[in-house]
């Protein structure tokens, strides 16, 4: 089935000046939807009228994206995503395979709570692995890393690694995916990029690259995969 492109006045009639947005015919895009321009939405998705959805991002198949929901630029989210209300989503997030996303912490059938959704952030750079558990009324920080399967009911710390169920906090991870192994004055190596961080206390910081300034073009697209890293 082909791919249309479509402007405003076809698939988002609220939005006067977007264009060569991707919308596969099977995807459902409510009036009142906000699409920046770039953006893919694939086959049978769902973007109900007050998403906010920004520029450049990635929509896969059997996404749904409610309204009062937020996503910022540059966001990947891979088949069988549920984004519920009260959740934002920055700028470079990538969603995994059929993760999870919640708003009500304490969801009764026999209670509505349509006007009680718990925020949820998810702050630049994050990833959530393939059906990872993400639990309402929680930050995770930029640039973290949430492992596949994992539950995370608590903030995670930027550039964390979380593992398991629940989850836990099992190390740092640099922006191109790396375990970061600091040494004893808090210094650690990304052994893709060579960027410098350093770890004090809980907090981890890149020392050669603003955590808001995108990567150079020689480092934005990947040369070998994790396993040719894995012990550098």
């Amino acid at each position: 089935m082909p791919v249309r492109t479509v402007s405003s006045k076809t698939a988002i009639p609220s939005q006067s000046k977007v264009k060569d947005n991707k919308i596969h015919p099977t995807a459902l895009v409510d009036d009142g939807a906000k699409i920046g321009k770039g953006t893919s939405v694939w086959h049978f998705a769902h973007i109900c009228s007050g998403a906010v959805i920004g520029e450049n991002c990635s929509l896969g198949q059997n996404v749904l994206v409610s309204d009062n929901a937020i996503l910022g630029n540059s966001v990947k989210v891979q088949n069988n995503v549920a984004i519920y209300g009260g959740v934002t989503v920055e700028d470079d997030v990538f969603l995994g395979p059929s993760c999870v996303l919640t708003n009500v912490t304490n969801p009764r059938s026999q209670v509505v709570r349509r006007s009680l959704y718990e925020a949820t952030l998810i702050k630049r750079g994050a990833t959530i692995g393939a059906n990872a558990t993400i639990v309402c009324g929680i930050t995770l920080g930029k640039y973290c890393f949430v492992g596949a399967g994992a539950v995370v009911t608590k903030d995670v710390p930027e550039y964390g690694l979380i593992l398991g169920n629940p989850g836990r906090l099992k190390g740092y991870m640099s922006r191109h995916g790396h375990p970061l192994r600091f040494d004893d004055e808090g210094k650690g190596r990304c052994p893709e990029s060579g960027y410098l961080y350093r770890k004090s206390g809980d907090e981890v910081r890149c020392e050669d690259l603003s955590e808001e300034a995108p990567l150079p073009d020689d480092l934005a697209v990947g040369s070998r995969n994790y396993e040719f890293f894995k012990n550098a």
